[in-house]
């Protein structure tokens, strides 16, 4: 059977950039259709593109990744995957940023142990690089809360709709009123969740109240 070349690119969200990553791999002469791509976090391999991929893999053929940290951020799991396809199926996997874990070179007993101590440093390393960014993100969000900042979307108020909805809710809540729209068609032509919906009913009756006796 005929040997096959693939590559793996991972980030960890959808509005993370893969272009390095692909321009790399394409540079390396593999076709685009045999390159799988995960937006997903590292914590672990259930990834559905990564799946994918070990099931299109046979025995000699070859995998490309970039770097350790773009395989997985999970030691034990990078190690077990790492033996999976290497010894289970039969695979070999270059690590580009890494040329000491290439495991079509280094298969007599010296190099293959010192590619597996290479593996586990760096496994462990960036392990080690997803706990210390999950707890920057801990004390920023602590930070924040101390200092308080409101965290997640900003509220929805009467002042911060847009003209169009400032207008339909002014066409349509006498309608409402009176009950000839339900709250969930006016909350559709609002384009408001139900809590918001109710919330700003209540602050626009109230300044209707309050300019009626203004006058």
């Amino acid at each position: 059977m005929m040997q096959k070349v693939f590559g793996y690119i991972r980030v960890s969200s959808k509005d993370q950039n893969i272009d390095r990553q692909m321009e790399e791999m394409l540079a390396l002469g593999i076709e685009e259709r045999d390159i799988f791509i995960d937006k997903e976090s590292g914590k672990d391999f259930n990834r559905p593109n990564y799946q994918a991929l070990k099931r299109f893999l046979r025995k000699g053929d070859i995998l490309y990744i970039k770097s350790i940290d773009r395989f997985g951020r999970n030691s034990r799991e990078i190690k077990r995957e790492w033996e999976e396809i290497t010894q289970e199926i039969g695979a070999d996997i270059r690590v580009i940023d890494m040329p000491l874990l290439d495991t079509t070179k280094h298969k007599d007993t010296l190099g293959s142990f010192v590619s597996d101590l290479v593996l586990q440093v760096l496994a462990f390393v960036a392990e080690r690089e997803r706990e210390n960014i999950k707890q920057r993100q801990r004390e920023g969000i602590a930070i924040a809360k101390a200092k308080g900042k409101h965290l997640g979307r900003p509220a929805i108020t009467l002042d911060s709709l847009t003209p169009d909805q400032r207008r339909l809710l002014e066409d349509n809540y006498g309608r409402w009123q009176r009950k000839e729209i339900t709250a969930v068609q006016f909350m559709k032509v609002l384009g408001l969740k139900k809590g918001t919906f109710y919330k700003l009913m209540k602050e626009y009756g109230q300044s209707k109240e309050f300019d009626a006796n203004a006058i």
